[in-house]
């Protein structure tokens, strides 16, 4: 395996009234959650699906299926941090981590700097290797409507 390995992931879930919103583990106020079997963070699935993928583990859908009741309803956070100790039994730690959130609404950019804060307390690393950043889709499909959150992440590991 070479120093350092290279990961992507992407999530979308769509809109759910009544469910709180979480990004990358931040609840986000006033705003429609989204709709999936654990808590719908589209931040820390891409995320985690990034980390898997750069470290050649599989994807978080093998590792926590949505028709297990076991993870009805979890806290992403605690699949983030399995998938870290994983990260970690094959030799590897986070060099950095960048994401991508699309979404129409709400306008994300208040809840960056919280959003990074959390992003880095979780994956054990600084803030400035971890980056945040949100769009929209113009108005363009489900995300511009407003009918769903997307995100793209893309992390560096190196070996540990």
């Amino acid at each position: 395996m070479s120093a350092f390995c290279v990961g992507i992931g992407y999530d979308i879930h769509r809109t759910a009234a009544g469910r709180p919103l979480r990004l990358a583990g931040v609840e986000i106020p006033g705003a429609p959650g989204l709709s999936g079997h654990s808590d719908a963070d589209v931040v820390l699935h891409a995320l985690c699906d990034a980390l898997l993928g750069a470290a050649g583990l599989g994807d978080i859908g093998e590792l926590f299926p949505d028709t297990d009741p076991a993870f009805a309803g979890a806290d992403s956070r605690v699949l983030v941090r399995d998938v870290l100790q994983r990260v970690r039994a094959a030799g590897l730690g986070v060099h950095n981590a960048d994401v991508v959130i699309q979404a129409e609404r709400p306008r994300l950019t208040p809840f960056k700097p919280a959003m990074r804060a959390a992003l880095a307390s979780l994956l054990e690393v600084g803030p400035r290797q971890v980056n945040v950043k949100a769009g929209t889709n113009e108005g363009l499909g489900a995300i511009g409507r407003g009918e769903a959150i997307a995100c793209w992440a893309a992390v560096l590991l190196k070996q540990a």
